[in-house]
């Protein structure tokens, strides 16, 4: 907005109040004063909050991802099998992954991408891969989003608040195995 007879100055930013659900920089230029959104993480009892585009947006912290991580690696161990684990934050981006010794190399871009798929839909990939279906109203979905994955082995990740905060993705054994073990891993966040 056009703040009037404010004298023109070089680009500065400038900070404003920080609140959890509103955070904005103020950058001028000349004399236009731009709000921008900012990203900004916040903690709480629940986990940890990005602001992006004005929203909170809850977020899986490191500690969360590692608990994931050795529940998935536990379940694993227990059922015999060499697994690909990954985890996904709620933007999707890799936060943790674990290859187990002998598991195989083509699992890990599987296991990825499963853990992307879960996130983009917020359900598990076995439940997608029945919309996928020839017929089902999501035929062809697995050709987005450079490339999904919709068979089981995906699943979301929610807080105590039931918010999701990122995904699990598994594989490198049968497919049921996969989403036990993704399964396992989820039930390590309360």
């Amino acid at each position: 907005m056009l703040l009037g007879n404010e004298p023109r100055r070089s680009v500065e930013e400038q900070p404003t109040n920080v609140h959890k659900m509103n955070c904005h920089r103020v950058i001028n230029v000349g004399i236009i004063r731009i709000r921008k959104p900012s990203i900004v993480a916040g903690h709480g009892s629940h986990g940890r909050y990005r602001i992006k585009g004005g929203y909170a947006i809850a977020d899986i912290t490191m500690k969360q991802a590692q608990a994931v991580l050795e529940a998935a690696l536990s379940k694993a161990e227990e059922i015999d099998t060499k697994m690909d684990i990954t985890v996904v934050d709620a933007g999707t981006n890799l936060k943790a992954f674990i290859r187990m010794d002998e598991a195989w190399i083509g699992s890990i871009d599987i296991a990825i991408k499963k853990a992307k798929t879960a996130r983009f839909f917020d359900m598990p990939t076995g439940e997608i891969g029945k919309l996928s279906q020839p017929g089902g109203s999501l035929y062809n979905i697995e050709h987005s989003n450079g490339g999904l994955i919709t068979f089981p082995g995906g699943v979301p990740l929610k807080n105590s608040k039931n918010e999701i905060i990122g995904a699990i993705g598994v594989s490198g054994s049968t497919v049921e195995n996969d989403h036990a073990v993704a399964e396992a891993g989820a039930g390590a966040i309360s």
